[in-house]
């Protein structure tokens, strides 16, 4: 009889996760509030439930007494498997550290305590709070859930009122305390660093270089990922990122971090215990560094140990490059016409994977976070001009023409 893990939530971005779990032979529920999730597909069986309902996920765990309860790619079911998995007595970060990798302002308070460069930052529990902030600060601020993701309820503050005008949203998509940060605004070059924590280890699996939107400048719509880059120091933010998470206390996990660079520092945004979101764990990284970090978080899940062999960066991957890069349509409003150029897609072995969210008839509105983009590729190549090419064939070849 094959053993049961948990999965959740059941997103696309679960499914490479899912299918490792399935070659392994393993029976895989996946979990989520929605039905018709693309996960589902791939599982053995899914049921419908809050992955933010601690109990009844555990709950729902001890009836298939399950081996193990994972999660890869999605910040809010960090708390959850963490709790969970403590309860059954299962491999966890637990929730202290759950917390600190979750909790933005937790993430502030640690790194500003051992002197990483961090934002000057608030906690703000009322809109007259926040104001009062901001009036004191009087600078370009940015306002954020605790504990958010996929960058709902994140908003640039140049004035009282966009604070006005947004923060009960913000405050909306804080899970556990009901309250918003204000931050100091970073004017620099975003980058976002994946890696995995093993032993007394930390191993670096990813750095990109960030851009976003023109109409959004705090959501991401195009990353490059090469191992160095000559107009920044790479080895300093690896070094950087490493420090924060060995002086963190993660026995082990998945990260993802984002950093901004100004004045030769690289100051810490946000980091997750988990893989970066939008298939960075489940298929750049793979690609570009050789090691499978997903399989070496199964492993640990059911309590086996990774080989520190298999998660050195093997030096022919050095001059791989990748891209995810989410479509962007500008300000164009309306239905859909057609969209072309999806054969092109499929038939590039560089290309490892697209999706849009749209298809033709449907009606797209401004994009406002992670939830409502357009959708993406992702390609994976042997050197930076051959990327470089394959975006050129994109922008050339994938159209969105609309009525």
């Amino acid at each position: 009889m094959r053993e049961n893990v948990i999965v959740l939530p059941g997103t696309k971005w679960q499914i490479p996760l899912v299918q490792k779990l399935k070659r392994r032979g393993y029976r895989v529920i996946v979990l989520d509030y929605y039905e018709n999730q693309p996960a589902y597909e791939y599982a053995d069986e899914y049921r419908i439930v809050d992955i933010l309902d601690k109990e009844k996920v555990y709950e729902i765990a001890k009836e298939y007494s399950s081996l193990a309860v994972l999660s890869d790619e999605c910040d809010i079911a960090t708390p959850t498997v963490a709790w969970v998995s403590e309860k059954m007595g299962k491999p966890t970060i637990g929730m202290k550290m759950a917390d600190l990798y979750t909790n933005k302002y937790s993430m502030r308070a640690f790194a500003k305590k051992n002197n990483f460069a961090t934002p000057l930052y608030f906690k703000c529990f009322s809109l007259d709070e926040a104001i009062t902030v901001y009036r004191n600060y009087h600078k370009k601020m940015i306002m954020k859930p605790l504990d958010g993701n996929s960058s709902r309820g994140v908003f640039s503050i140049n004035c009282q009122q966009d604070i006005q005008n947004h923060f009960c949203e913000s405050l909306r998509y804080s899970k556990k305390e009901k309250c918003v940060l204000l931050e100091e605004y970073i004017d620099g070059v975003e980058f976002s660093v994946d890696g995995i924590k093993i032993m007394d280890r930390y191993y670096t699996l990813s750095v990109a270089q960030k851009k976003h939107y023109k109409n959004n400048e705090n959501l991401d719509q195009e990353l490059i990922f090469r191992y160095q880059n000559p107009d920044y120091d790479y080895d300093l933010l690896r070094k950087t990122n490493r420090d924060y998470v060995l002086a963190s206390g993660l026995e082990f996990g998945l990260t993802h971090a984002e950093y901004k660079y100004k004045d030769g520092k690289y100051y810490l945004i946000e980091i997750g215990a988990r893989g970066g979101g939008n298939l960075l764990s489940g298929v750049i990284d793979p690609n570009i560094s050789g090691i499978e970090s997903q399989e070496c978080l199964i492993d640990w899940s059911i309590g086996r140990k990774c080989k520190e062999s298999d998660l050195n960066y093997r030096d022919n991957y050095k001059k791989r490059c990748a891209i995810l890069s989410f479509f962007d349509v500008g300000n164009n409003t309306g239905k859909i016409s057609k969209i072309s150029g999806i054969e092109y897609l499929k038939n590039n072995k560089c290309i490892k994977s697209f999706y849009f969210d749209y298809s033709e008839g449907d009606t797209v509105t401004q994009v406002k976070d992670g939830g409502n983009r357009f959708g993406y590729y992702i390609a994976c190549c042997d050197s930076l001009k051959e990327l470089e090419q394959i975006k050129r064939e994109v922008a050339k070849k994938v159209e969105i023409k609309f009525e």
